[in-house]
């Protein structure tokens, strides 16, 4: 299963972001069954989503980003996760154990915000180098209001002086006019597949939003 979750953005928490480096068996076991009672699995055919692409009338980046701050009960790492949507079709995804503890949930969404930040100017000189215009900015949605801030004032200087420099990248691109901030609510955050564990109503919520779809067994 774990060769599926570069292509699967449902399984990249499970897999990436807990199991990379140390695949302990219990937990290894533990995530499988809750991914097999999440997608309802009776065949392993059954667990095949992947994305769905569509045709694009509108060039549009529309990103979401989300932290689930000192998860890890071990090192009290938090988890990150964004996803990027192209038009209404992901096409890139990402879910990792923060590399460094955050004393603040604001740092850790912060951090995640300069790595979806980074990915965007990217895809953004990827869409400049095969002639394709994108007009305005790259949306990026957070649900930590004073991670927002933070991108949006610059006079934050006393209460984010220990924050890493490199997460000032997301500063540095708003006012560019290359990234936009908005508001998204938890309840519809995308990202949030990326980070936790969902309950299964949850799970499939977030899954279709996504534009997910059975490969097997396309509609």
């Amino acid at each position: 299963m774990r060769p599926r979750s570069p292509t699967h953005p449902n399984l990249d928490f499970s897999f990436n972001s807990n199991h990379k480096n140390k695949p302990l068996s219990e937990y290894f076991d533990h995530d499988i069954l809750k991914i097999l009672e999440e997608e309802d699995v009776e065949e392993p055919k059954n667990y095949g989503f992947g994305p769905n692409i569509e045709d694009v009338n509108r060039i549009q980046l529309r990103a979401y980003t989300d932290a689930d701050w000192a998860t890890c009960v071990n090192t009290r790492r938090s988890t990150s996760g964004f996803c990027i949507f192209l038009g209404s079709s992901i096409i890139s995804w990402k879910s990792k154990k923060q590399q460094i503890v955050f004393r603040s949930s604001t740092e850790a969404e912060y951090k995640t915000m300069a790595n979806t930040t980074s990915e965007l100017v990217w895809l953004l000189s990827l869409l400049k180098e095969l002639r394709i215009e994108h007009k305005g900015p790259a949306i990026m949605y957070c649900d930590n209001k004073a991670a927002q801030h933070i991108a949006a004032n610059p006079v934050f200087h006393e209460k984010t002086k220990h924050i890493k420099i490199d997460c000032h990248l997301v500063r540095e691109k708003v006012p560019q006019g290359i990234v936009k901030t908005d508001h998204v609510s938890s309840r519809e955050q995308l990202a949030d597949i990326l980070t936790k564990a969902l309950f299964p109503n949850q799970f499939k919520a977030l899954k279709d939003k996504m534009g997910l779809v059975n490969i097997y067994h396309p509609s």
